[in-house]
């Protein structure tokens, strides 16, 4: 006989949290939002921490190598979309950890003889118009000077001009030494107003640059979420099917983390790809596993090795399974009932497993609302696709821009990887649409907000950390009348922003 669940599954838009009292010290400045994004041992620290909860969905509009610059800038992590050849998510991978490293390895490099025409090539291949010299034009070739945009004018020098007639020669330039500290070069970069202070070995032979606007990036993003060498972490999808080619382009490239991206999670091939990583990697390789929506799910991804564990299906805003398969769970209800399992699991073993709770948020405040039931961060997928880094496209359409948006499981995507059954088999219909969403502008303005959003309503009960939030939260479940009550009643309102945050 079937099992029934007799209590209704409930969404976010269902609960409210009740203040609790509020101290001298409940102040947004004193908050951390620091979360384990790892599973971890009682007594040890998590290998790898968010400095903020939030992480971008495995979607083609959503994650692509801008917009995981963007969000790694502000303490998250993006897991780059796998439904692309393996070469080309590898590719942007390495985009996101070569953005910025502190000391960087010099990708664009030129011999004194080579023509502006060739450096101009080199230019559109790259992206970097400081360039440096050296002997062979290699990378640790011996330095003899660099070139940069402000040394020469387009269409006021020949094309076949060589670049040591405009370079600046290895004796006028301010250098570093490969040994140097980043305090020591930065120092070095106001000392003489530097954009750019390369860094040679004993033989004078380039190692690597440092960039002045790296210095300032750090400054202005404290949160910055980076890697023992100093580059932005970065995350990527896997199928359950290609993962013997996938996994070792995307850790050639220099990946941080690997999720597993399926509906549903609770199978036999995501133990198999989980098994397959630990036989031939071990523990170094971390990697998330899911969805699910209960108990039974979280422990059998457990058990396989999950690092962490993503709750929810159906609840995404362009995801349609629940109305094309009858399966999924309301999102509120799954993570509280996965949190449990979570805390039964670390009781029981010692390991604490972080859960992510992917799907359901509308509004911000339900962000705080995941995080106070037990999830440990959030996956967004919309929230995110909004916003100009968003790999979408930008349409003005009705007189408002948009962005595009569109769910990994339509026929746009054609993702059928993550709905594979096994042996080649394959779903054959959509589990999700293709749409708009209003243009919201750059993230970093818009995570700023909704950070500072999450920061207060913890403040109002009482806490100061998540984990402190999770033990103190008092919810309440709220009627139909009472959440029309929540917003703005009764009276004309006078403007209505539609590029709000959500």
């Amino acid at each position: 006989m079937a099992t029934y669940y007799q209590e209704a599954s409930h969404t976010f838009s269902e609960y409210l949290l009740v203040p609790g009292l509020t101290e001298e010290q409940n102040i947004p400045q004193n908050v951390s939002l620091k979360t384990p994004l790892v599973k971890f041992r009682k007594g040890e620290e998590p290998s790898i921490s968010l400095n903020i909860p939030m992480v971008s969905a495995v979607m083609q509009s959503v994650s692509g190598d801008r917009l995981a610059i963007a969000l790694a800038k502000e303490g998250g992590i993006s897991f780059i979309f796998g439904s692309q050849p393996i070469a080309d998510q590898a590719a942007m991978v390495a985009r996101v950890k070569n953005y910025k490293a502190g000391y960087v390895p010099s990708d664009s490099n030129v011999t004194p003889d080579t023509t502006i025409a060739e450096m101009l090539e080199l230019l559109d291949k790259t992206g970097h118009s400081t360039m440096a010299v050296t002997e062979d034009g290699t990378a640790n070739g011996k330095l003899l000077g660099m070139i940069t945009s402000r040394d020469y004018r387009i269409g006021h020098v020949s094309l076949d001009a060589k670049v040591k007639e405009f370079m600046t020669p290895r004796e006028k330039l301010i250098v570093g030494r490969s040994t140097d500290n980043l305090s020591t070069c930065n120092d070095l970069i106001w000392e003489h107003k530097l954009n750019t202070l390369p860094l040679v070995d004993e033989n004078d032979h380039l190692a690597y640059l440092v960039f002045r606007k790296d210095y300032e990036s750090h400054k202005a993003h404290p949160n910055e979420l980076l890697d023992h060498e100093k580059r932005f972490m970065v995350g990527a999808g896997i199928n359950t099917r290609d993962y013997e080619e996938r996994v070792p382009a995307l850790l050639n490239a220099g990946v941080d983390i690997l999720v597993i991206d399926s509906s549903d999670g609770y199978t036999c091939w995501q133990a198999k790809t989980i098994h397959w990583i630990r036989e031939h990697y071990g523990d170094s390789v971390k990697i998330g596993a899911g969805n699910v929506v209960d108990p039974d799910g979280f422990n059998y991804l457990a058990d396989a090795g999950a690092d962490f564990i993503k709750i929810g299906i159906g609840g995404g805003s362009i995801c349609i399974t629940r109305e094309t398969k009858g399966i999924g769970r309301g999102q509120a209800t799954a993570v509280q009932e996965v949190a449990k399992a979570r805390d039964a699991y670390f009781e029981k073993t010692g390991t604490y497993i972080p859960i992510c709770s992917d799907g359901g948020i509308v509004y911000d405040y339900h962000i705080i609302l995941a995080l106070a039931m037990g999830a440990d961060f959030v996956m967004l997928g919309r929230y995110f696709s909004r916003f100009e880094e968003a790999p979408g496209e930008k349409l003005m359409i009705n007189g408002s821009y948009v962005k595009e948006y569109w769910g990994e499981g339509s026929n746009r995507a054609r993702n059928w990887g993550r709905y594979d059954l096994g042996q080649g088999r394959k779903l054959s219909f959509e589990e999700g649409v293709d749409s708009y969403v209003p243009y919201a502008g750059f993230l970093h303005d818009n995570v700023l907000m909704t950070t500072s959003k999450i920061k207060s309503t913890m403040c109002n009960c009482g806490a100061l950390d998540i984990p402190e939030l999770q033990r103190k939260a008092r919810l309440t479940l709220v009627s139909a009348t009472s959440i029309v009550e929540g917003g703005a009643h009764d009276v004309m309102v006078k403007h209505k922003d539609t590029s709000f945050n959500k």
